[in-house]
């Protein structure tokens, strides 16, 4: 089935992390058990309705977490993987970091939201390391996310902060996982990658001809839906 786009939305965007965010929470199936990277793709749990039944797992051992937690709401204790304190919804369940591990590599994720430093158009993920000699590798568990999850979401900006595309025909940077990306979520659009190619879903403050322009990586424009 071909996918199909949402009008072109020229006044809205570049979108902020939050709405990005946003548009995940959007996409996340009805009931699905749901991975969120460390970083932006927590602020994911802060725009899933309440009646949405996904159910939140963490790295360090917690089924059904919640938003993250403020003020009175706050226990130091109760952190997700990316030490950030978090809440949690009835039903919530606590277990070693061993099960946590065995659940994400046994495909019992319905999707994973993970950043990244590149994807390609391909469908391979870098997000761990970019050579650069002051940063400190640490691929962590997205390597287990990446090939454990059914789906694999990625939210990050289309370009770096000198103007070069994430999104490229082939990452020069280490990789996390081959092939393993689904749609990636932007700033400026979001695109699904299948094997026939990368298409372009929907745009903020942008056109497709403006992104086919500026990234190397062959576009797809994806078929309005008849009214």
């Amino acid at each position: 089935m071909n996918p199909t786009s949402r009008p072109a939305d020229t006044e809205r965007g570049p979108l902020g992390k939050h709405d990005i965010a946003a548009l995940v929470a959007r996409d996340i199936p009805q009931g699905a058990f749901v991975n969120l990277g460390i970083g932006q793709p927590t602020l994911v749990a802060d725009h899933l309705p309440a009646d949405s039944g996904v159910v939140l797992h963490t790295e360090n051992g917690m089924l059904n977490m919640g938003p993250a937690a403020k003020g009175d709401e706050i226990d130091p204790d109760l952190i997700n993987a990316g030490k950030i304190p978090v809440t949690e919804l009835p039903g919530a369940a606590y277990f070693h970091h061993a099960d946590s591990f065995a659940m994400m590599r046994g495909g019992h994720l319905d999707v994973c939201v993970l950043g990244a430093f590149q994807v390609s158009a391909g469908g391979d993920l870098a997000n761990w390391h970019t050579g650069a000699p002051d940063a400190i590798p640490a691929v962590g568990g997205a390597m287990d996310l990446a090939v454990g999850a059914k789906k694999v979401y990625v939210m990050m900006t289309l370009f770096t902060k000198t103007g070069e595309p994430k999104l490229v025909p082939a990452c020069t940077y280490p990789l996390t996982g081959l092939g393993c990306v689904d749609r990636v979520y932007t700033d400026l659009a979001v695109f699904e990658i299948t094997s026939r190619g990368v298409t372009v879903l929907e745009t903020f403050g942008t056109t497709f001809e403006e992104l086919a322009d500026r990234l190397e990586v062959p576009l797809i424009r994806a078929q309005v839906p008849v009214e």
